[in-house]
């Protein structure tokens, strides 16, 4: 390769790796998977190695590829977080050895599990927790004490403990924990977390640590950074030590040979479908602490330690049938049914082909050869066509409901395809649980489980129907003590005096959600005001569009819409008007967008600040909007406000104008 096309193809690597490092660290939402990634970076190390010339500070090669994030003060770590150098062949990690006995003839390994989460530095000062912090660059990670405090298995005290501890470890969500929060979100019709990684890197990452909390989020620990009285020799005795401690460390394994270390790691790879947690490769490090002294680090990674990255496993299967599941707003979603396939040790048999335009651009047929892998080593998922069935058929979606035979319907722009009829049974479950739940109507002890016997029991057939509902109709429900019954009784009245835009979110109105309802409630101030609304009138709403106004107007217009509306009204609930803000404060009649992250308070604190002096926000810039609150990493919505002229002040020039 001439050198002029390394600078080029060197170049473009960088900006795509970055590109990708900023989507996977500080968003927790990559666009591709780890093992393309690593290839990506494994590319750019080989050309500048090959051309050292090209070589900058910069690079990706030189640094972690996270950064401190603005969210949480910012943590110098005294001890660097060093990244891992990968192998992706056997053969690489022979090298690695051979480059070890140049300093040492006869090295002891220890080899673990590379737990695929987010790296964290716990500290304990005199046996109590102190101070928790991510990675961030390696140098200077984010403050996340609240948030780690939540994890159940690390403990906040320790017994016998140094004066001084500074462990490393990954903080990981479960797989059994994962599924139930990607269920969650889907009968929320939310975005799930794309794999066990990142929904633990944004659940660690939350303001709130209650959030944190319901999350369920576990750490296993398998560093000591720091320690002060106490003598540490070796990695494996560090390991042993922080056991007694009772902290979670991951299971270990010693070798003298590299050849053993390769059949561990196989052995790992094998099994890697029989941990309750997700593992990306194994780690191989040097034990022996002077050893790792003698051999030293880069400028990114210890020379000690080698992780190798086991390839995604892929395999081949038969599209048998595709079953279509109805949601809570009557999205059609459709499922692959395959020949079960022993897939990352588990048997596969079903995977979500997301919707038409994902079946029709791969072309999909039943009959078919399909690759298919587990994304993040949890969800299957189709990756391509391998080769179409003998007389296969290009795939058509029904044209009626497979649950309640109404016509189906797809809005222009749209990749959803929708039952027409609001009153579907397969939606009812779904619509239920959403109703009930906590931005909505906020039912105490009306869970999925509670919801699923009363429908059971044909004791509810609509959202209205749980206002029917008495301590003897919960009674005599399987394992229903009087108190709880009672308890819900009294959870459902509480509930009749919410405001009218916790209705308007629990009725699950297609693109309304949180948010849009209470802008639309600010404007409608009953419910009767907002049925007879045109969505001309709905539009001038200030972060609203056609979309959405249409979607408001086409569901109250519909007869099912008015006779529940009705029933709820004759069930008592009130359906309030919001509570008048200020009137006459300083922002009175004044609309604002907030975009980037604010240096003292978050957007939501500075949301409040606006409507309690009289003011709203809107999730949108147009020419209707009069300020943009603007912090670091604006984005488009900075890029917006300029382009309209549009004022946009700093939270300094806010904090004055009050």
């Amino acid at each position: 390769m001439l050198l002029l096309e390394a600078i080029q193809k060197a170049q473009k690597l960088r900006e795509e790796i970055k590109y990708h490092n900023d989507l996977y660290y500080n968003h927790d939402a990559p666009e591709i998977d780890d093992f393309t990634y690593d290839k990506m970076l494994r590319e750019l190390e080989d050309l500048e190695a090959e051309f050292p010339e090209l070589i900058t500070e910069d690079s990706p090669t030189q640094k972690v590829g996270g950064q401190a994030g603005e969210k949480f003060s910012p943590v110098e770590h005294a001890v660097p977080m060093e990244s891992l150098h990968d192998s992706f062949s056997f053969d690489e990690l022979r090298d690695f050895d051979r480059k070890v006995r140049e300093v040492t003839v006869n090295p002891k390994y220890v080899v673990e599990p590379k737990i695929d989460g987010l790296s964290v530095s716990v500290e304990y000062r005199n046996g109590v927790l102190s101070r928790a912090s991510t990675r961030g660059d390696g140098v200077t990670g984010e403050d996340v004490t609240d948030n780690i405090l939540t994890i159940k298995s690390l403990p906040h005290r320790l017994k016998n403990a140094p004066a001084f501890l500074e462990v490393r470890g990954e903080v990981y969500m479960s797989f059994e924990s994962f599924l139930a929060l990607t269920k969650r979100q889907e009968e929320k019709e939310e975005k799930p977390f794309k794999n066990p990684r990142n929904a633990a890197a944004g659940s660690l990452r939350q303001k709130d640590s209650k959030i944190t909390a319901e999350r369920n989020l576990d750490i296993l620990v398998f560093n000591i950074q720091q320690i002060d009285g106490e003598t540490i020799t070796s990695h494996e005795q560090s390991l042993e030590y922080i056991k007694s401690l009772g902290i979670p460390t991951a299971f270990h394994k010693s070798f003298c040979d590299i050849e053993d270390v390769i059949t561990e790691i196989n052995e790992i790879g094998d099994n890697r479908g029989n941990y309750s947690f997700a593992i990306d490769g194994a780690v191989v490090k040097v034990d022996d602490f002077s050893t790792r002294e003698e051999l030293g680090s880069t400028a990114k990674f210890p020379r000690w330690a080698e992780a190798y990255k086991y390839p995604p496993e892929e395999k081949e299967t038969t599209l048998l049938s595709v079953e279509i599941n109805v949601g809570r707003t009557g999205v059609l979603t459709p499922v692959g049914i395959f020949e079960p396939v022993l897939l990352a040790g588990t048997t596969v048999s079903r995977a979500t082909l997301h919707n038409i335009d994902f079946i029709t651009e791969k072309d999909i047929r039943v009959g078919d050869r399909v690759l298919i892998r587990k994304a993040g080593e949890i969800i299957p998922e189709v990756l391509s066509v391998v080769s179409h069935g003998e007389n296969t058929e290009p795939f058509e979606f029904p044209k009626l409901c497979p649950s309640c035979k109404s016509p189906v319907s797809r809005e222009e722009g749209e990749a959803a395809i929708r039952c027409t009829n609001t009153d579907c049974p397969a939606q009812l479950m779904r619509h239920l649980i959403h109703f009930v739940s906590r931005d909505a109507m906020d039912i105490d002890g009306l869970g999925p489980a509670v919801l699923e016997k009363l429908v059971e029991a044909e004791l509810i057939k609509s959202p209205a129907d749980l206002y029917k509902l008495t301590v003897d109709d919960v009674l005599t429900l399987e394992n229903k003590k009087e108190k709880s019954a009672n308890n819900l009784i009294n959870a459902l009245e509480k509930s009749k005096d919410n405001e009218l835009y916790r209705l308007v979110f629990a009725l699950g109105i297609p693109h309304i959600g949180l948010k849009a309802a209470q802008l639309v409630c600010s404007e409608f101030t009953t419910i009767d005001e907002l049925m007879n609304a045109d969505a001309q009138e709905i539009n001038t709403i200030d972060g609203f569009g056609e979309i959405m106004a249409d979607s408001l107007v086409q569901y109250f217009s519909l007869d099912s819409t008015k006779h529940l509306i009705n029933e709820l009204k004759a069930f008592g609930v009130k359906m309030k008007p919001a509570e008048k803000k200020k009137e006459g404060g300083v922002f009175e009649g004044k609309t604002f967008v907030l975009t980037g992250t604010l240096p003292t308070m978050s957007r939501k604190e500075a949301s409040k600040i606006i409507e309690d002096n009289g003011g709203k926000t809107s999730s949108s810039v147009s020419k209707k909007t009069d300020y943009v609150l603007a912090g670091e990493a604006a984005g488009s919505k900075l890029t917006r406000a300029q382009s309209l002229g549009v004022t946009v002040i700093t939270e300094e020039e806010f904090m004055n104008m009050i």
